[in-house]
């Protein structure tokens, strides 16, 4: 299966935005427009103490030169290993326009004001699962899950629902920020930013 990118233009130094921010900011309003399916949907890759990864998709909820972030539980598998590991990577994946970035970087918790901000903008049914689901860890049956759920239902009540004190934001800080554009012959564009010292430079890398 193979299949040669001609569909889009390149990808010069000229084009590019003065910061990735701002570069991240087209490309997402790219993919928006575009109607790509959950455009914020990104892989994140993390590993444990001993250097064994793992990968998932997750949605990406907010990005500012601080980083990109994204929520979860603190005691799931992502979240445990973020923690004893603090560095991630991420990749959108937005195939139909032969586009990916790719971010790498350490990670961090956001502070507990703004995950409780965000928390309180979730569907009440999300805010439930949150207190039900004890994420990553093996179960008996489904059954199990649904009345975990049914007993955080029954818990709140229709009060409002806190965050769980497991649960939360995590950002990830990038070191670098690659844009890549898919060419014909496999000859790709990839311009990254890369932090060096206290500025960005950008750098092409070969396809």
């Amino acid at each position: 299966m193979r299949r040669d990118y001609t569909e889009h233009g390149p990808l010069l130094e000229a084009d590019l935005a003065a910061t990735w921010p701002e570069q991240f900011e087209r490309w997402f309003a790219d993919a928006l427009g575009a109607g790509l399916p959950e455009p914020n949907a990104m892989i994140v890759s993390t590993a444990d103490a001993a250097g064994r990864p793992s990968s998932r998709t997750v949605l990406l909820k907010g990005y500012d030169e601080r980083g990109f972030v994204f929520f979860t539980n603190y005691e799931s598998r992502k979240g445990a290993e973020a923690a004893a590991n603090p560095f991630a990577s991420l990749v959108f994946p937005w195939h139909p326009m032969q586009r990916q970035v790719l971010v790498s970087g350490a990670v961090e918790r956001v502070g507990r004001a703004e995950t409780e901000a965000y928390f309180a903008s979730r569907p009440r049914g999300s805010q439930l699962g949150a207190w039900a689901s004890a994420q990553s860890r093996v179960v008996p049956d489904r059954r199990t899950i649904d009345d975990a759920y049914a007993e955080a239902a029954a818990r709140f009540g229709e009060g409002e629902i806190p965050a769980p004190p497991h649960w939360g934001g995590l950002r990830v800080v990038p070191a670098t920020v690659e844009f890549w554009q898919g060419r014909t012959s496999r000859l790709h564009d990839r311009l990254r930013f890369r932090l060096d010292g206290p500025r960005w430079v950008v750098e092409r890398l070969n396809p």
